[in-house]
């Protein structure tokens, strides 16, 4: 009796190591136990130990995993610490359920595999899901593949869910349904794909509707493409024109991709192609009617017909107005006359004129305005190669800068004239071909070069100084309207000394003889020089010769009076 009651030493060490032992081994494990007792609210279970531990029976009622116990029953129970402050083994269902779960739930995420659960709360971004012991996170994006308004349906459903994440320092999983859905409707959708080809009629429901087409349900789960372009043989703006949601229609199956199992669809492939003998049925230079779809910036889109349209390039709307947008000339729905300059059957397109079937205001210019005839107009714009001035219809015609005047440079001339200025001009050339007119101010006065007949090579003429310069002096013939001409300072005398500009001054009056004629180049050659050595020739020839003794002074006295006395 005492022996018991004072165990000896050794017997009270071995004790003590058996409870050190079975410490390390059972804490923070998961062993079976046996249900002894219920009380209550708690399950007693046996674990082995020294004590008993006791379990809450909420952890044995969780949503899908409802356990049924009585006395006698065992189960799986968490050693969270071999005793307590009252001598207590502290044991857990819930945890020692979690850490099965956990443990068969990465076997599940290495291999890639579907696990169950159930959904059974709402938090803020999704739901929580009961994954048989351990709580995974459900973002309200990976419900389904639509969005779920309402998931009150799905709650405490068993059902598959994908691991996307998981971290179990951490305690995080993150858990889609919308994968597995996925999943199977990719595989599903396969298996229809595989019965479908290409040129097969089908029936389907419209269940989208984009900016570029629709998607058009073939069966549960499957759906395909059909593209806008290819709804209609017109031009469709958008598919709103043509489809709504929920509408019933017959498509063609144009493609299917067998990588990708995509489809695509078509409506337009159901009915005759119109393009077909569009050469036969609009030949070029015919005109007919259509009405305006569309405006770009480089012209506008007329339909002929349902599904042909062809195009009214911007320079093809009009005679004269030109570089502005086609939306300035024409407008959508607009009904209008045009014709047929190109048709590409092959590659679907037809050239279209608007200008072609109204009349040519170039070629009635050149009829009502023969060239040589003169006409006033306003000068629209100024560039470095001359004049625009308005005429009329919004046409302009151009003054070369070699037509502004018959004396100055035309560097120098233009500088005269400002936008906004009415001038006159000649008409020198139409070509309605081209849609250019040139134009002439100068030619509208007389050719100064005409006006002194039939100048000649030899003739003398009396000048009038116009300016004066280094190396010579400017004149102009015949008085005001004559041609001008330029007279060298080696011209100026036959005497050297006397070959010196400045002795000249502007208005002053010279006789000159004109040594060279060139009226391609409208240049005019004049010599002082020339005239004088002229007469002196004359002068010996008349009244001297070389052995007759005379002085040149004499024989030109001589001559002097001669022209005196004829006076």
């Amino acid at each position: 009796m005492s022996e018991t009651l004072n165990p000896s030493r050794d017997e009270f060490a071995e004790m003590f190591e058996a409870s050190i032992v079975d410490r390390d081994t059972f804490e923070q494990t998961v062993v079976k136990g046996t249900v002894t007792g219920i009380e209550k609210d708690v399950a007693i279970i046996d674990v082995g130990l020294k004590t008993e531990g006791r379990v809450p029976l909420r952890e044995f009622m969780q949503p899908g995993a409802e356990e049924k116990i009585e006395v006698g029953s065992t189960v799986d129970v968490f050693i969270d610490r071999v005793e307590n402050a009252h001598g207590e083994a502290v044991i857990s269902r819930e945890k020692a359920r979690r850490e099965e779960a956990w443990d068969r739930l990465e076997r599940s995420f290495e291999d890639e595999d579907r696990v169950e659960g159930h959904i059974f709360n709402r938090v803020k971004g999704g739901f929580t899901v009961d994954l048989g012991g351990a709580v995974a996170f459900l973002p309200g994006s990976q419900v389904d593949i639509r969005p779920v308004r309402d998931a009150t349906p799905l709650m405490n459903l068993p059902q598959p869910f994908k691991i996307l994440k998981m971290d179990k320092r951490r305690g995080n999983i993150v858990v889609s349904r919308r994968a597995v859905l996925e999943e199977d409707r990719a595989e599903h959708r396969q298996e229809v794909v595989r019965d479908l080809n290409e040129g097969d009629e089908k029936e389907g429901v419209v269940k989208n509707i984009t900016d570029y087409g629709a998607f058009v349900e073939l069966a549960p789960g499957v759906d395909g493409l059909l593209h806008v372009t290819d709804m209609s043989w017109s031009r469709v703006n958008h598919p709103s024109e043509v489809l709504n949601v929920n509408d019933t229609v017959r498509v063609k199956i144009i493609k299917i991709n067998p990588e990708t199992s995509r489809i695509s669809l078509g409506m337009k492939q159901l009915q005759p192609d119109p393009w077909e003998g569009v050469q036969a049925k609009y030949p070029v230079s015919g005109v007919f009617h259509g009405k305006v779809t569309n405006i770009t910036d480089y012209g506008a889109f007329v339909e002929l017909e349902d599904g042909i349209e062809g195009l009214v390039h911007v320079s093809e709307m009009s005679w004269v107005k030109k570089n502005v947008p086609p939306s300035s000339i024409v407008s959508p729905g607009q009904e209008v006359d045009v014709m047929v300059l190109e048709v590409d059957e092959y590659k679907r397109r037809i050239s279209l004129g608007l200008k072609q079937t109204l009349s040519n205001p170039w070629e009635t210019f050149a009829e009502r305005h023969p060239i040589g005839s003169v006409i006033e107009g306003e000068v629209k714009n100024i560039t470095e190669f001359g004049l625009f001035v308005g005429i009329e219809d919004d046409m302009d015609g151009m003054v070369h800068l070699s037509d502004l005047d018959w004396d100055r440079s035309g560097d120098d001339a233009i500088r005269d004239y400002q936008k906004g200025d009415v001038v006159q001009a000649k008409i020198l050339d139409v070509d309605p071909d081209k849609e250019r007119i040139s134009l002439g101010i100068k030619q509208v006065a007389n050719d100064p070069m005409e006006s002194m007949g039939e100048l000649q090579r030899g003739a003398d003429v009396t000048c009038e100084v116009t300016a004066v310069e280094n190396g010579g002096i400017e004149v102009r013939v015949g008085g005001d309207g004559g041609p001008k001409a330029f007279i060298r300072k080696s011209d100026l005398s036959r005497d050297r000394n006397e070959q010196r500009p400045e002795r000249f001054a502007v208005g002053d009056k010279v006789d000159a003889r004109i040594t060279a004629v060139d009226r391609a180049s409208r240049r005019l050659s004049l010599s002082i020089k020339a005239r004088e050595v002229a007469e002196e020739k004359k002068a010996v020839e008349e009244f001297g010769s070389a052995d007759s003794g005379a002085s040149l002074g004499d024989i030109l006295g001589a001559a002097l009076k001669d022209t005196e006395d004829k006076e």
